[in-house]
């Protein structure tokens, strides 16, 4: 799990997660699009954490509370990810995971949070689903939309939902976000190799690392 300051580039959308959580007024839906890579998920299980976060300190995530634990661990229950076993995201997977659990009430947060990665695997029966459910949702449920194609989602569930649009990471932002990494591991690289490497990411700073 990441801190807001440990994800790089994309400023102004963290500015906007943050003062949602210290002003404990998030909306209800959101959808993050951009290319692969740049950093969608990262920030959306970032946000997540934070929103659930028990620490005290306008610092959120804390990485040291329960929540902020489970959620390293992948077991915080009140963060749902949407998960699909085939090429597409159906409507049984939708209304499993989603729509007839949304009535339960948080377990031990604030928030019921559902992450939706890829959402343009969703069918049409599925993004109908999704639909009814985030039209009028109760007030503890937020929705996390990430996807790379944002034209395939519908305009009716687009028209819900606060967008971010992800740029890609400039090249001089990788290459310093490299340089720290490498230097705090005491691994000597020559610039000009960092910057070879933060090229060849593209824009996608998980390219880079990898």
């Amino acid at each position: 799990m990441f801190s807001f300051s440990e994800i790089v580039g994309h400023e102004q959308i963290k500015e906007h997660m943050q003062a949602a959580i210290r002003d404990k007024k998030p909306f209800h839906a959101y959808l993050f699009q951009g290319e692969e890579g740049v950093g969608k998920e990262a920030l959306a299980r970032t946000f997540a954490a934070g929103l659930q976060c028990q620490s005290e300190s306008a610092d959120k995530p804390c990485k040291e509370c329960v929540s902020c634990r489970q959620m390293e661990s992948g077991n915080q229950p009140d963060v749902i990810w949407v998960t699909r076993e085939k090429a597409s995201l159906g409507v049984d997977e939708i209304r499993e995971q989603l729509c007839n659990t949304m009535d339960i009430k948080p377990f031990s947060s604030p928030y019921k949070i559902y992450l939706v990665p890829e959402a343009e695997k969703m069918t049409e029966a599925a993004q109908n689903a999704l639909l009814k459910t985030i039209e009028e949702p109760p007030s503890y449920v937020i929705f996390i939309l990430a996807t790379t194609e944002v034209h395939k989602i519908p305009i009716t569930v687009l028209s819900r939902c606060q967008r971010y649009d992800f740029r890609r990471i400039t090249l001089d932002t990788i290459t310093a976000r490299l340089k720290e990494l490498t230097e705090a591991e005491n691994m000597p690289v020559e610039d000009k190799a960092l910057r070879y490497v933060a090229k060849a990411g593209d824009g996608s700073m998980r390219d880079a690392l990898s």
